[in-house]
């Protein structure tokens, strides 16, 4: 009996262990299957995985100051996420809005009811200098980066301007456009050699900025188009008040020129649909900027001054009639119309102050040629009345030659001039007018 009982417990014993060791065996092929399965998935699934650019926030930069316990330091914000911004309407531009704004830029679009946009290239730059020495309400500055160097040099610049300027640092308001192509994924500013340039040379330190970017493997960049329609409505479209005063950065206005806009703006002898033009001129290096219209045409009569590309394509002020605003004498100080242009031609492009709700540039127009024309020949189209100004005028450093001209210009011209084609027959079926006979001219 005791030996039946020992051979069924050891019965029992075997039996436990039989069991246990084909769970451990039915476990380990689990997890062999499984582990073969997911290599195996692992291997022919497609690489999905998405590389993402390094997202850079808005960066603050602190000038050092004499004496730091008696007041904060002076600190300058960009407001430029790389990662974020706008694309124009063909994806080959990327915008960004008020990436520096100047201290006082909200308060004066308040003050004034005119705001002065412009735009610029990074060699152009510094003449926002004496556009702000002469325009005391707001400037919007839309500035174009070629590549993530030049964006560098760029940001640099103008946290230079405003360190050195302090009618830069409170009036202007600053906008970036950069390229799809070459866009930067990043960017930083030297603030060490920020803080050792001097104050004194801003034109011959851009100078040595600009040099040290152009050579060896950047010479590209002197030939690559200028978006400049991008940078006007850029620039138009981040002012903040009724009227614009659309310019080229190295346009310079006459000084008290916003003052003087916002008593004759009070009371606007138009009201329809208008636009004043204000004269502009191109003065000899060799001489000083005029305080009056009494001595611009001093130094026109001399030859130290003349109308703006009237050596270098003369259709591109012409309608302006000089003649007349030069011959009008004893005139009353305060701003008034001179004329009504009543011989607008194609190719016409004056720099003129209007409502934002003028037609925008049209942005296929990249390079030079057909930039500003296009936009004022729509105007035109469209039924504006263009009414020169005076006596307040504007003014363009140096009498231009046309064979100052690079010829990479010319090659640019010709391809918008293709562009135009179109652009007329659009102009044509979006206002079915056609003033000029754009449709059967042979002249475009």
């Amino acid at each position: 009996m005791d030996r039946i009982k020992c051979q069924i417990s050891r019965s029992n014993i075997n039996q436990g262990t039989c069991r246990l060791w084909n769970i451990s065996i039915s476990a380990l092929v689990f997890l062999t299957v499984y582990n073969i399965m997911l290599t195996v998935r692992l291997m022919y699934v497609p690489n999905c995985t998405k590389q993402y650019a390094p997202i850079q926030k808005p960066k603050i930069i602190y000038q050092k100051c004499d004496n730091d316990k008696e007041k904060p330091p002076d600190k300058y914000f960009l407001n430029l996420d790389l990662s974020l911004g706008r694309w124009d309407n063909r994806l080959k531009y990327k915008l960004y809005d008020n990436i520096i704004v100047g201290d006082k830029y909200v308060v004066l679009n308040d003050l004034y009811k005119t705001c002065l946009a412009t735009q610029s290239s990074l060699e152009k730059i510094a003449s926002i200098i004496e556009v702000a020495n002469h325009w005391n309400g707001p400037i919007s500055l839309a500035t174009f980066a070629a590549s993530e160097e030049e964006l560098n040099t760029v940001l640099l610049y103008i946290l230079y301007l405003r360190k050195c300027d302090t009618r830069i640092k409170e009036r202007v308001a600053f906008h970036l456009v950069v390229t799809r192509e070459r866009r930067p994924k990043m960017y930083e500013v030297d603030s060490v050699k920020l803080e050792e340039l001097d104050c004194d040379n801003p034109v011959g330190i851009l100078q040595h900025l600009v040099k040290d970017l152009n050579r060896g493997a950047n010479k590209w960049r002197t030939k690559l188009p200028y978006p400049q329609n991008h940078l006007r409505n850029l620039a138009r479209k981040n002012c903040q008040t009724k009227y614009v005063f659309l310019t080229d950065v190295d346009i310079i206005p006459s000084k008290g020129m916003a003052e003087s806009l916002d008593v004759f703006l009070d009371n606007p002898e138009c009201r329809g649909r208008c636009a004043y033009v204000i004269p502009t001129y191109e003065l000899d290096e060799r001489v000083l900027f005029p305080p009056n219209k009494t001595e611009l045409i001093r130094l026109a009569n001399k030859g130290l001054a003349r109308p703006f590309h009237h050596k270098v394509f003369i259709y591109n002020q012409y309608a302006t009639n000089f003649s007349r605003w030069q011959s009008s004498v004893n005139e009353e100080p305060d701003i008034h119309i001179s004329h009504p242009v009543t011989n607008f031609e194609f190719l016409y492009e004056p720099f003129y102050i209007a409502p934002d709700t003028v037609p925008p540039h049209d942005e296929r127009f990249i390079g030079y040629g057909y930039t500003r024309n296009s936009q004022v020949y729509e105007m035109f189209v469209a039924g504006y009345e263009f009414l020169v100004l005076s006596p307040i005028f504007t003014c363009h450093w140096g009498l231009q030659v046309k064979r100052s001209r690079p010829p990479w210009r010319e090659h640019q011209n010709n391809l918008n001039r293709k562009q135009f084609d179109g652009f007329k027959k659009e102009i044509f079926a979006r206002y079915n007018k056609d003033p000029l006979n754009m449709m059967t001219s042979r002249k475009t």
